[in-house]
């Protein structure tokens, strides 16, 4: 049990060690953030497809990106990298933004749609469950929804 306890110590004091080269080393890298991820998510599909598939081009792929992760981890160059950063979140939020089903950030109102001129209408957020009848101002057609607040309807104009 003692060369056991031994031997644990001298492993523990060397990853110790390892730890704070690594540590220095890293200092001043730009390290892992959300493109890392995303390349390491892509990455990862690509191999499972290559197991399937197995081809030599998505073999090349794969390599691109194993070094495009590393030489943004490892670069010193913090500032090209954050920006980066950010054009890939921009690029990934206005990707989401297309899928989201609701557009509007208002949490007091619901939107709905007329179905004849298919205008958007804003309704105030029911309180509860309940059906009524809805006018659409613009071309005065009526339809059932979900409103039990009785407020002025207001029309949303369309883009364009």
């Amino acid at each position: 049990m003692t060369k056991f306890l031994i031997f644990y110590n001298i492993i523990n004091k060397g990853d110790e060690k390892l730890r704070q080269r690594l540590a220095n080393f890293m200092k001043d890298r730009y390290g892992i953030d959300h493109l890392y991820m995303f390349l390491f998510t892509l990455y990862f599909i690509l191999i499972i497809i290559n197991i399937f598939i197995n081809s030599f081009i998505l073999t090349v792929i794969e390599l691109i990106i194993v070094a495009i992760m590393f030489y943004r981890m490892f670069s010193k160059n913090k500032y090209k990298r954050s920006r980066e950063e950010k054009a890939y979140l921009k690029i990934k939020d206005n990707i989401k933004s297309i899928f989201k089903k609701n557009k509007y950030k208002d949490k007091e109102h619901i939107y709905k749609r007329c179905s004849k001129c298919k205008t958007n209408i804003r309704l105030p957020l029911p309180s509860s469950i309940g059906f009524k009848y809805v006018t659409c101002p613009k071309c005065k057609n009526k339809f059932k929804t979900l409103v039990l607040r009785k407020q002025k309807v207001e029309l949303i104009r369309k883009k364009g």
